[in-house]
């Protein structure tokens, strides 16, 4: 019979016991802001909650009604914009291309947009869920990223990012 003492040492050994991963790294909204330069209203993240260094990020963007775009997009039926998505997907991968030691310092900017298709609408009230990983950098300045958005786990959007470095 094993006691108390042998049941939390290393040395014990519970066939049900998986081994425990440690947990994702969050980041907060003033986090993001330290590491991107959009501000409100172009700031489309408000938390991350997996990353994973030089590899991808997961972001959240909370959509409510009072975002100013929803005013003329389209009245009676807001919908949020396309271009919109693809930029909160964008600012999701600036958070990985950012903080890459092997990349010089500067803006990333869209340097290409491809094979990007809209699934389904995204509305006030839903949570978008956006995953960009890293496909591959080159010549320290440019980067491209594989962005997917989704509502409820619904693929809302999807889509190759490109990016590349403007050097101050």
């Amino acid at each position: 019979m094993s006691t108390l003492i042998d049941a939390n040492t290393n040395n014990a050994q519970h066939p049900e016991t998986k081994p425990v991963s440690p947990p994702a790294t969050m980041l907060s909204v003033s986090e993001i802001h330290r590491l991107l330069p959009h501000r409100y209203p172009f700031a489309l993240v408000d938390r991350i909650i997996e990353y994973v260094p030089q590899k991808r990020a997961v972001g959240i963007k909370n959509v409510t009604v009072n975002e100013p775009h929803f005013q003329g997009h389209f009245p009676g039926k807001p919908i949020m914009p396309g271009v919109l998505i693809v930029e909160a997907m964008a600012q999701v991968g600036g958070v990985v291309l950012t903080q890459m030691h092997e990349m010089e310092d500067g803006l990333f900017t869209f340097a290409g947009i491809d094979n990007v298709r809209f699934r389904r609408p995204v509305v006030p009230g839903d949570q978008l869920v956006m995953t960009v990983e890293l496909l591959w950098t080159k010549r320290r300045r440019f980067g491209k990223m594989y962005g997917r958005a989704e509502v409820e786990g619904q693929l809302a959007s999807e889509g190759e990012l490109m990016f590349s470095l403007m050097v101050e």
